[in-house]
């Protein structure tokens, strides 16, 4: 190894030098070269090498397309060294309009769909030019408004940036990875944009909040609806950074519903695959088919099939927005390389600030290259009509001197250029109609320099111009936006209960905590079989979809989804073997309802409170604990609240005493003892003398039927009158011979229910 170096020069490198500095030379390359957008023509530099290459082919709008093959030659060959599916596939992206807002190039052929991006044809069978918008980029590019810089072998010169008219980096945004950061910018409206930058030049110092006045949010090629808040969204634009929420568009026709716009870059193909599975595994037992209708008119138009006119629409999208991705979120990022080369994130703000620096260093470059072309042709002009107005003189010196060219320079004191200019007319131009022309062309030259002098000198007259060039681009080029900004209710996705059928079921309840359930409300518990020695306790009426809540005598609640129980055809099954209430505890009462339903619960110690099922609801097995329970009192069965603040409470005990009052003086807790809903002495509650037995809630119209043995009393609103009181007094005595009592029940309107 030593013979190879012998003669030369060898130099000893540290291996962590080595490996940093190898490894940020790359990082910078990835970082320039390949990955972010320049924040002045938006374009990575295989996209603007594809633009430029296309226009130094002459593909312009109105050029008859080429083979796809041939730019991507072009481009790999001078100026791209990468590889050509690479290159193509940068192509294929700018062609695409559902993944560029304001498409880039024109293409014929198959550039791919949005159900599948990557099936584009072959660059061999397509065509392609520019579109109409790339103008923007290229209309200056020959008028000294870039900087060139040599291509990968020396042999030609690229354009460092193209000069657009318009800030392309937000109208079409982009993505990409670097080494250590990356990019993720959304496509915007033309129009609201060039408005925001509007703003600015006339008011500079506006704020974000003020640019939101004119760019409401981003705005994808495919319209969906952008569901991220106002807010939220001025948040981004003040940052850089954030995220953005989408949602498909639809529609019900016909009692079907129709998708008729997807999120950015969201295949239908795909969507319908995620449903399609949630129906096979019975996660969607309300859908019944899906249809998928996309054609020429309609790019996206999938039905979603309903089992019935019933089915909750907007519950069913909301579990549909959180399962697939016909709702989705997208990062934010406007990380860019600035006009100094250095890749940063840009809030809105500073990054329309200094692309408007950008376009302001662009039009003054422009209008500099114009001034100085036409003080070269007035140059040239002034030697003209020097020549015209000495015309015999300067004949005869072409005519008879060796060297004319040098005697024109001294006789008139002309430069070398307007020598050349005057050796170079032609005869036929000696006419004296030409000098008028001269004349004609050189005033009119003056008055557009005067003007471009004007322009330079003044910063006030330069952003009027920009002004209107981008008032006239948005005109030519902008279009409505399409996609809506709209808050909508957050998605979530069905729970297992809301998947099941709300068929109605009565819910049965037997002394011994045996349980089943009856299809219907029609069953009449007492007259179904049970077990020797068992007899019925309580039912409760509601849904298939809803919980059954059980109350045991310690006061604690227990849930169990009601389809889930034993059916009513059978004698039932235990419910220890579905949750574990304390050693001797029973069961006391079953309730059911909406989870806002409210229920007054008490003990047969005269304490209670008004409660909601949500409150008693809890997936424990051991249950909760809801009413606390003196020592030695047991819970009772917990009675339907249907209007607090209109209904009366009635509370009985076992020695004939009944006390009446407003609902509304008992409080609406989620747990506790409650308070004093009748006094019974302490002496005698700890010897379990005194009890309340009975407490029903009933309605002025309501009737209450006290059953005492055989005998049963009748009490109607003008009879309760008599044993109205306050809340926690020790009530009245009932009629002799109802000292006693059984049962008491409530009729409502010919109806009767049973009273805890």
């Amino acid at each position: 190894m030593s013979d190879l170096f012998d003669g030369g020069i060898s130099e000893t490198i540290d291996l962590e030098d080595y490996a940093e500095s190898a490894m940020l030379n790359y990082a910078m390359y990835v970082i320039n070269d390949r990955a972010l957008p320049h924040i002045g023509d938006g374009l990575k530099p295989v996209q603007r090498r594809i633009i430029y290459a296309m226009s130094e082919l002459r593909l312009s709008a109105d050029a008859k397309p080429a083979k796809s093959a041939r730019t991507v030659g072009d481009v790999i060959g001078k100026f791209h060294p990468h590889g050509d599916a690479a290159a193509y596939e940068a192509m294929v992206l700018m062609a695409q309009p559902f993944s560029y807002r304001y498409p880039l190039v024109d293409g014929q052929g198959n550039w791919g769909s949005p159900d599948d991006p990557k099936s584009f044809a072959a660059q061999r069978y397509t065509e392609s030019r520019l579109t109409r918008y790339a103008e923007l980029l290229l209309s200056e590019l020959g008028q000294g408004t870039v900087e060139w810089q040599p291509n990968f072998d020396g042999t030609l010169d690229e354009p460092a940036q193209l000069p657009a008219r318009l800030p392309n980096v937000l109208l079409n945004g982009g993505t990409g990875i670097a080494v250590g950061m990356a990019t993720d910018i959304l496509p915007h409206n033309l129009n609201e944009v060039a408005s925001a930058c509007i703003r600015l030049l006339e008011k500079p110092r506006s704020t974000t909040a003020d640019l939101c006045e004119h760019i409401l949010g981003p705005d994808f090629p495919t319209g969906a609806e952008i569901i991220t808040s106002p807010q939220d969204l001025r948040v981004i634009y003040e940052t850089g950074r954030g995220s953005v929420k989408a949602r498909a568009v639809c529609e019900v026709e016909s009692g079907e519903v129709v998708v008729t716009a997807l999120p950015y870059q969201v295949s239908g193909t795909k969507i319908l695959e995620q449903i399609a599975a949630q129906m096979q595994s019975k996660k969607l037992p309300m859908v019944v088919d899906l249809r998928d209708e996309s054609d020429h008119e309609n790019p996206t138009r999938v039905v979603i099939v309903l089992r019935s006119n019933r089915v909750d629409v907007d519950g069913l999208m909301r579990h549909l927005f959180a399962t697939t991705d016909l709702e989705r979120s997208y990062r934010v990022n406007f990380n860019m390389i600035g006009i100094d080369g250095r890749p940063r994130v840009k809030p809105l703000l500073e990054l329309l600030t200094e692309w408007l620096e950008f376009r302001s260093e662009t039009v003054l470059r422009r209008l500099k290259f114009r001034l100085d072309k036409i003080l070269a042709r007035l140059h040239i002009l002034d030697g003209l009509l020097i020549a015209y107005l000495n015309l015999d003189e300067v004949i005869r010196i072409i005519r008879e001197d060796e060297k004319p060219k040098d005697v024109l320079m001294d006789k008139f004191a002309l430069s070398n250029i307007q020598a050349d200019a005057i050796l170079d007319i032609r005869l036929r131009q000696l006419a004296r109609l030409e000098e008028e022309k001269i004349r004609g062309e050189r005033d009119e030259l003056n008055a557009e320099r005067v003007d471009l002098e004007k322009t330079i000198n003044s910063k006030a007259r330069l952003k009027t111009l920009i002004k209107k060039e981008l008032i006239t681009d948005a005109e030519q080029y902008g279009d409505e936006r399409r996609s809506r900004i709209i808050e909508r209710e957050e998605a979530s996705a069905f729970r297992e209960k809301d998947l099941i059928s709300n068929d109605p079921v009565l819910v049965v309840l037997s002394e011994k905590g045996w349980v089943r359930a009856a299809k219907g409300h029609e069953t009449d518990p007492r007259e179904l079989s049970y077990r020797s020695g068992d007899t019925f306790l309580a039912a409760a009426s509601g849904k298939s979809n809803q919980d059954a809540v059980f109350i045991d005598s310690t006061g604690r609640a227990y849930s169990i989804a009601a389809h889930t129980l034993a059916s009513a055809r059978g004698q039932g099954e235990p419910l220890t073997g579905k949750i574990n209430p304390p050693d001797g505890a029973y069961f006391t009462g079953v309730v059911m309802g909406d989870e806002q339903d409210q229920y007054l619960v008490a003990s047969d110690a005269g304490y209670g409170f008004v409660t909601t099922v949500s409150d008693m609801i809890t997936k424990n097995k051991a249950g909760k604990s809801l009413l606390t329970v003196p020592k030695g009192s047991v819970a009772l069965i917990p009675a339907r609240v249907d209007d607090v603040d209109r209904e009366m409470v009635a509370a009985f005990t076992n020695e004939g005493r009944l006390l009446i009052f407003p609902l509304r003086d008992i409080p609406v807790m989620a747990r506790g003892k409650g308070i004093k809903i009748i006094n019974i002495p302490s002496a005698r509650v700890a010897d379990r003398v005194e009890m309340m037995t009975h407490l029903v809630v009933f309605s002025e119209v309501d009737t209450l039927v006290v059953m005492s043995g055989k005998r049963h009393l009748n009490l109607r609103i003008n009879e309760l009158t008599h044993y109205q009181g306050e809340r926690a007094r020790r009530g009245l005595k009932l009629p002799r011979g109802f000292q006693k009592v059984d049962d008491v029940s409530r009729q409502r309107g010919g109806d009767s229910g049973r009273a805890g």
